[in-house]
């Protein structure tokens, strides 16, 4: 796998999150759940970023950065605020383990910008009543 098809690949990931959030954030009380619709906003606008970064990178290695999809899978439980919360974080978590396996397959800058993004996902997740993990991504050292 080339690092250009690594960034296609975390770039169809962020498509998705974009996605998602938007639809989590629509499903959640701003007043009646500030915390969580703050997070979750907090994940859209980072997400959005980290999308549209990531589409000026493949763009610059000379590829067509993948399209998103028209429309994505729900998760199941989005009638409570607490099942919105935990799609939330297991989109969040999602995103980490992308990230996490991303960290392996880049090198310099590219490198740099998946590790950001793995620690940005990490302190997300703890908005979204996640614990803190050691190793974040990577479920193989969760015990740890």
């Amino acid at each position: 796998m080339t690092e250009t098809d690594t960034l296609q690949d975390v770039l169809a990931g962020e498509h998705a999150a974009v996605y998602l959030f938007a639809v989590l954030g629509a499903r959640t009380s701003e007043s009646g759940a500030p915390e969580t619709y703050a997070a979750l906003r907090s994940g859209y606008d980072a997400h959005r970023d980290r999308r549209d970064e990531l589409i000026g990178l493949v763009a610059a290695a000379g590829a067509v950065p993948v399209a998103a999809a028209t429309a994505y899978e729900l998760p199941t439980g989005l009638e409570t605020p607490a099942g919105v919360a935990r799609a939330g974080l297991e989109l969040e978590r999602s995103c980490a383990r992308a990230y996490a396996a991303a960290v392996a397959e880049t090198t310099a800058e590219r490198r740099t910008l998946m590790i950001g993004a793995l620690n940005d996902a990490a302190v997300r997740e703890l908005g979204l009543r996640g614990t803190p993990e050691m190793f974040p991504g990577a479920d193989e050292y969760a015990d740890r």
